[in-house]
């Protein structure tokens, strides 16, 4: 079982939650919990011990939020394909991927944990520069994971872009 798909079972992501988190709607507004939860962490510089219910709403938004939305009436929309792609990814140990698409998304997924790792270090310290860079470095590279999500899901299943 790949690491991703690990994740995606400790989250207890089911076809039906899938199929939701499919919705643009759940990828674009899941995109900014990161920095969200950067902000709620920071947050207790100024608020205290009353951080702990902003950084738990945020984590029950990542959670609640691939089974809010609806599954989505059309698959071309771009966010739409990333998730599907992401869903081939992570069973890549059963459907192999071709060879072309194996390396940059572990570069990417590395990034990601670099950055966010970053980011952990920056709320740790409070040092606003190493959160925000983290932050950026880890949204940046989901990005682009997004898109060779994208690229691998056309070529995996030979849709039109």
């Amino acid at each position: 079982m790949t690491p991703e798909r690990r994740i995606a079972a400790a989250f207890r992501m089911d076809e039906a939650a899938w199929a939701r988190h499919a919705n643009p709607w759940s990828g674009w507004t899941r995109l900014p919990s990161l920095p969200l939860l950067a902000l709620a962490a920071w947050s207790r510089a100024w608020i205290g011990w009353w951080a702990l219910p902003a950084v738990a709403a945020v984590l029950a938004w990542i959670w609640v939020n691939p089974r809010l939305f609806p599954p989505p009436r059309r698959m071309d929309a771009w966010m739409t394909r990333a998730v599907l792609g992401e869903r081939i990814w992570l069973a890549r140990d059963a459907v192999p991927v071709p060879l072309r698409h194996r390396r940059i998304p572990n570069i990417l997924t590395g990034a990601n944990v670099a950055g966010v790792a970053v980011a952990a270090y920056g709320l740790a310290v409070l040092d606003p520069w190493a959160t925000v860079f983290g932050v950026a470095i880890a949204t940046l590279a989901k990005m682009w994971f997004l898109d060779r999500m994208v690229r691998l899901h056309h070529d995996m299943t030979k849709d039109t872009e």
